[in-house]
């Protein structure tokens, strides 16, 4: 399959089953939500060494949050439920409740599942705390130097998907550089998915395994152009550089949908191949095979 000069390698992306949060972020203004933002979702880009995996999913205007503020939609993304139980106070309590005039709600209301959050945070406020109960749910209101942190006592927590990718393959630096920004674009205007890594993109794709026994995942030095000759490589002819767009999502379907627009964005002049990484079918519940995602 060809779009245009471009190469639609007929292989598929394997993708795990995960479990994800969507946190609803208000703020005074836009700028200490973006600063909020940027904190929470910090050193949040793959499980293989992070807490979780977390993105904005998109801003919200005043009519769409609970408190008629500026918003905005966080997904963070665990491989399970005790994790996120983990990861999601920590990350809430050091980055939301330390930055000025933010406020914190459940984005899944709905959940059968549900995580504490405002419940094990209120101990900051040192038995100066309050609980408030609306329309049935708890929230807790914590006294800080600006006034109160306002947050949820518990958020839902649903079932997601995890490490949809594509891999670019450029002809130079450049053209895959491009090509990238493209792609990313595309997805961000998408919702239910969030791209981890950073800007979008990771130029230090990995394989399972490594030759250093401590190591869970190494390199992928099929896609490094400087080992061409010393191991196996996948790039293609003409290819001189490789960037990888990893997606997580809240379903399948989600997932499904932004792998095609990131490759449909993606492809064009000097992108000679885009290919998917995968590790046979074996990790992995969930195949998105890249030829079948363009025909649909």
């Amino acid at each position: 399959m060809q779009i245009g000069p471009t190469r639609i390698d007929d292989t598929f992306a394997e993708a795990f089953r995960t479990r994800f949060v969507r946190l609803v972020v208000t703020a005074h203004d836009d700028h200490w939500l973006h600063a909020g933002l940027c904190e929470v979702t910090g050193y949040a880009t793959s499980v293989i060494a992070c807490d979780a995996e977390a993105g904005v999913e998109r801003l919200l205007r005043e009519t769409e949050t609970p408190d008629g503020r500026l918003g905005a939609a966080v997904l963070i993304f665990g491989f399970s439920t005790e994790g996120l139980a983990k990861a999601v106070p920590n990350r809430v309590g050091q980055c939301l409740m330390t930055c000025p005039t933010l406020a914190v709600y459940d984005g899944l209301p709905q959940a059968a599942e549900r995580i504490p959050l405002g419940k094990h945070i209120r101990f900051f406020g040192d038995g100066h705390q309050r609980s408030k109960l609306i329309s049935g749910r708890r929230y807790w209101r914590i006294p800080v130097m600006d006034g109160e942190f306002f947050v949820q006592d518990k958020v839902g927590v649903e079932k997601g998907v995890g490490g949809g990718n594509i891999i670019l393959q450029g002809e130079s630096l450049e053209a895959a550089l491009a090509a990238a920004r493209r792609a990313v674009a595309a997805v961000e205007q998408l919702p239910g998915v969030i791209l981890p890594f950073p800007g979008g993109v990771v130029r230090s794709g990995s394989k399972v395994g490594s030759k250093y026994k401590k190591l869970v995942a190494s390199t992928a030095d099929a896609y490094c152009p400087t080992l061409r000759g010393v191991v196996e490589t996948k790039l293609a002819d003409g290819a001189s550089a490789a960037l990888e767009i990893v997606i997580d999502g809240v379903d399948e379907a989600a997932v499904g949908a932004a792998m095609a627009a990131a490759i449909r964005a993606a492809a064009g002049e000097g992108v000679v191949a885009i290919t998917a990484g995968n590790y046979g079918g074996k990790l992995g519940k969930f195949h998105f095979h890249l030829r079948q995602l363009l025909a649909s």
